[in-house]
């Protein structure tokens, strides 16, 4: 199955001169979302005792992942979403700033980490989960996406394996 014909790019979104890539035509198509979904398990290697997904949409194959997996999920979301005590970075995306936060118990010591998102463009994001779950204690195994905007050089920032199954 070619994933490719699933997304569609939305020219000036969020904002100005972004060409922002679309997985929702993916997502609404069953078929199509159960071959992301085993496609980016088998891009893991394993044992896995946490995913990290992203807010918000890393949240869809997050969960299915740790299913998959047998491991636990905690999603890391913008400031003031979660409920508990939490750790927070601030990072910078192509279009601004912003600050992320995860649960202080969501990441034990030593924990092996599978960080999933749907998109890696510049690597701020995704810099920032690293470094949260590192100050928590977990080993990040592999960051894992759907999508890589390589021209962005976002895997640069990032000093773990990075997989994806798409590239532009």
């Amino acid at each position: 199955m070619n994933l490719e014909t699933y997304i569609r790019d939305i020219p000036d979104f969020p904002k100005q001169g972004i060409v922002f890539k679309d997985i929702t035509p993916m997502l609404g198509d069953p078929k199509a979302f159960r071959y992301c979904a085993e496609s980016l398990v088998k891009l893991i290697p394993q044992p896995i005792d946490k995913v990290v997904c992203i807010d918000a949409r890393g949240f869809f194959f997050g969960g299915l992942l740790a299913e998959k997996l047998r491991a636990g999920l905690v999603p890391v979301r913008k400031k003031g979403k979660l409920p508990s005590a939490t750790i927070e970075e601030a990072y910078a995306l192509e279009y601004g700033d912003d600050t992320l936060q995860i649960h202080i118990d969501g990441i034990n010591k030593g924990d092996k980490v599978l960080i999933h998102d749907d998109v890696l463009a510049t690597g701020g994001t995704a810099k920032a989960v690293c470094n949260l779950v590192e100050r928590l204690g977990g080993e990040i195994v592999q960051c894992n996406f759907i999508i890589e905007l390589v021209f962005l050089k976002g895997a640069g920032k990032l000093k773990v394996p990075v997989k994806s199954l798409l590239t532009y």
